[in-house]
């Protein structure tokens, strides 16, 4: 039986199971960024290393100003150089479009939050920057979740199984009475049922084709699904 819940965030939320990498392809395409995918995928790797390196996400960045210096990091990485106004128009473009996408996919899933919100106490666990809970606030969601677990304050990221045992506890459940849910099967379902825990793959278009072949039993392609499939248990 369940009777706890832990959402990650990044790509479950924010982007119907689609990885992140994707959503911002998009908002480069939209801004006409003169590159291939395989570029920007480099310098989306790039991007995201200098980000672990150095603190440039800071907490009180709420998800449209941490999307402009993620942008303006990954086109030092191009490479070509492009002068500064057409960089700058590039990174308001990308960021405003990625803003919005995530705001669309947030309001699709809030009816369901606040649904399971009435049933169970639910933690959010999340690889994130730093700056999570005011990205909820700024979304307005975060009074869906008793506690936030995030990578960049514990100092601890999944796949290690140790960032959920956290969540875990902070819920007070046996782990298999804990449902987790999250887009990623490697660093989410995978890690959620080594600690014993009950798990659902909001699978969406992932970082390889490896991934996109992969299957579990236990999958849903909306978040609007989760209530349909805890009611089936």
């Amino acid at each position: 039986m369940i009777k706890g819940i832990i959402f990650d965030y990044g790509g479950t939320l924010d982007s119907r199971g689609v990885h992140w990498s994707e959503v911002l392809w998009q908002g480069y395409q939209q801004a006409l960024v003169p590159i291939d995918k395989e570029t920007f995928r480099t310098a989306y790797v790039e991007g995201e290393r200098a980000l672990a390196r150095e603190r440039i996400i800071l907490p009180q960045d709420d998800f449209h100003t941490l999307l402009r210096k993620k942008v303006a990091l990954e086109l030092e990485y191009l490479p070509e150089s492009y002068n500064a106004d057409t960089r700058q128009q590039w990174v308001e473009t990308i960021a405003g479009y990625c803003d919005q996408a995530a705001r669309q996919c947030i309001e699709e899933a809030r009816p369901t939050l606040e649904a399971l919100k009435e049933q169970y106490p639910m933690m959010l666990v999340s690889n994130f920057y730093g700056n999570i809970d005011e990205v909820l606030r700024g979304y307005g969601i975060r009074d869906m979740f008793k506690g936030i677990i995030e990578s960049a304050v514990v100092g601890i990221r999944k796949p290690n199984p140790t960032l959920f045992k956290l969540g875990v506890d902070a819920l007070e459940l046996p782990a298999e009475q804990v449902l987790v849910i999250g887009d990623s099967l490697r660093k989410d379902i995978a890690p959620a049922e080594q600690l014993g825990c009950q798990a659902l793959w909001l699978k969406g278009k992932g970082w390889t084709q490896e991934e996109d072949q992969q299957t579990h039993p236990h999958t849903i392609k909306t978040i609007a699904e989760v209530l349909d499939w805890i009611h089936q248990l």
